[in-house]
């Protein structure tokens, strides 16, 4: 009788001491409800033009309407992709400087809007504008969304723009397995590789809710199968430079070798 009273006692301790957890700490709640959606991080750079047509033309489905598929998802942007940082914290961007300007407003717009609902259509509205070739023209962005300007103006002038692409240096390099080129993109910590464009597959495949959206209910239709996926290169702006002409100059050799059989 003695020893399932101290039983009861302990277990009633445990219970209060869990209470006590959760009260001095709210995240150990919001992490259960956060389990519930799917995490999908994008790691890019502004002037890459496969990061713009991945976010202008794939990116943006999860938004639909119909599809619900954003109620899903905690969607992440990192804009640095494939710059490099020096000892004195001086970036040099893979495109020049303009698009180290827009990596820092675009950061700065995650910031200053921190909902995804908010600041998504400003950055989607910048890179259709890369995807156009009229990268120059972004400051129409805020008139177009009705944004005050002064605000990643005051971000980018203080110094405080480059202290969040720090942060995003930071991040990005420390990816595991390092990223290789942009777009990087990454679901529930799983990197994509090649087969970013099928993101939504992934997301379908990772959500563990019963309120199925529309656009996965076609998800066989859409998976591609490993032999084709291991076949398939997609577009990307690679991390070094050599690799990519390593690359093209083996798939230069192999089509060489490929037209050569082919007139024996």
């Amino acid at each position: 009788m003695k020893n399932q009273r101290v039983s009861l006692l302990s277990v009633f301790f445990s219970y209060l001491l869990l209470l006590l957890l959760i009260n001095n700490n709210p995240g150990l709640v919001l992490s259960s409800t956060q389990n519930g959606k799917v995490s999908l991080e994008l790691y890019y750079e502004s002037l890459c033009p496969y990061c713009s047509n991945f976010i202008v033309n794939y990116l943006d489905k999860l938004f639909l309407e119909e599809d619900k598929l954003s109620s899903l998802v905690d969607l992440k942007l990192i804009p640095y992709g494939n710059a490099k940082t020096s000892s004195n914290n001086s970036i040099t961007c893979q495109h020049g400087p303009s698009e180290c300007l827009l990596n820092t407003v675009e950061a700065c717009a995650i910031d200053i809007w921190p909902e995804v609902t908010e600041h998504f259509p400003f950055i989607y509205c910048v890179e259709n504008l890369v995807y156009e070739r009229k990268y120059t023209q972004w400051e129409t962005c805020f008139d177009k969304l009705g944004l005050d300007p002064n605000v990643i103006s005051d971000c980018y002038t203080s110094g405080y723009g480059k202290k969040l692409e720090l942060q995003y240096a930071a991040e990005t390099n420390s990816l595991e397995p390092p990223h290789t080129y942009v777009p990087w993109v990454v679901v529930d910590g799983q990197p994509l590789y090649e087969d970013y464009e099928n993101f939504i597959s992934y997301i379908c495949k990772a959500y563990k809710g019963s309120a199925v959206p529309k656009a996965c209910s076609n998800i066989s239709l859409n998976t591609i199968d490993r032999k084709q996926r291991a076949n398939t290169m997609r577009p990307v702006c690679y991390k070094d430079a050599t690799l990519s002409t390593r690359i093209r100059s083996a798939v230069l050799s192999w089509m060489r070798k490929a037209n050569l059989a082919a007139s024996m």
